[in-house]
């Protein structure tokens, strides 16, 4: 079964057909760059330019960069327009894209279930966070497999901080640092994130999962297991379109 799946960050928006039984993209994907100000009728534009370029006509499942409920309702904005909160996304993107069939569902929940279905987290019990490195950091906390949504953990405050202005993968590009600088400063988020939650396993994903061997050997004193994520940068798109199925 093809679901079509649609990964919306703060850079770039990309999607591509989904095989949702093999977990993976049927064809490589295709990606325009989130229009700044990232505001909806800009990003609902740029929508538009990846499921056209595929020629889609079926459901769609898109993710978002901050807080969705009911399936709609985008709550934060943290990373895209201030016009984003209370905007009605499923009905604006249904719109955008003809009347297609829409789910929205934040970005590293979507990550998650895709890891937690077909990647690092597959048959993993207790507690499992995945976080997403990129230009903010998202979270998805799973318990026994069961998804706690919308936990926007990369706005912890970390020395005064929001731990994404510090430790996202954004801020290493911005402040030019090395991969080691950043290690540590990813290293004091996991110290604090565990402290909170004292996981089992951290998956880390977004961009820099494809780059682990360079970061996580720098990180140390963190008791739960520290793995990269399997779909690596695919992982939002492959959940976005398992929620699609679930409606």
């Amino acid at each position: 079964m093809q679901i079509f799946g649609l990964d919306i960050g703060g850079s770039g928006i990309k999607g591509a057909p989904v095989d949702l039984d093999k977990g993976d993209l049927t064809q490589e994907r295709h990606k325009v760059f989130t229009p700044h100000p990232a505001t909806p009728d800009g990003v609902a534009d740029g929508v538009k330019q990846v499921v056209d370029h595929f020629g889609w006509t079926g459901p769609v499942g898109l993710t978002f960069p901050g807080v969705v409920t009911g399936g709609s309702t985008i709550r934060t904005a943290a990373n895209v327009d201030k016009s984003w909160i209370d905007t009605d996304a499923r009905a604006l993107f249904s719109e955008r894209l003809g009347g297609l069939p829409v789910t929205v569902v934040n970005d590293a929940d979507a990550a998650g279930v895709a890891e937690m279905n077909f990647g690092a987290g597959k048959d993993r019990k207790g507690t499992v966070i995945l976080l997403t490195f990129g230009t903010g950091i998202g979270s998805a906390v799973f318990v026994d497999g069961a998804l706690v949504p919308n936990t926007e953990l990369g706005h912890l405050e970390l020395h005064g901080h929001d731990a994404e202005k510090k430790a996202s993968s954004k801020a290493r590009e911005d402040e030019e640092l090395t991969w080691e600088h950043w290690a540590h400063r990813v290293q004091k988020y996991l110290a604090h994130v565990e402290m909170l939650f004292s996981p089992e396993l951290f998956i880390i994903g977004g961009g820099v999962s494809r780059k682990a061997q360079k970061f996580l050997p720098h990180i140390e004193g963190i008791k739960a297991e520290i793995v990269p994520a399997q779909l690596q940068n695919n992982a939002g798109i492959v959940g976005a379109a398992m929620r699609a199925v679930e409606g």
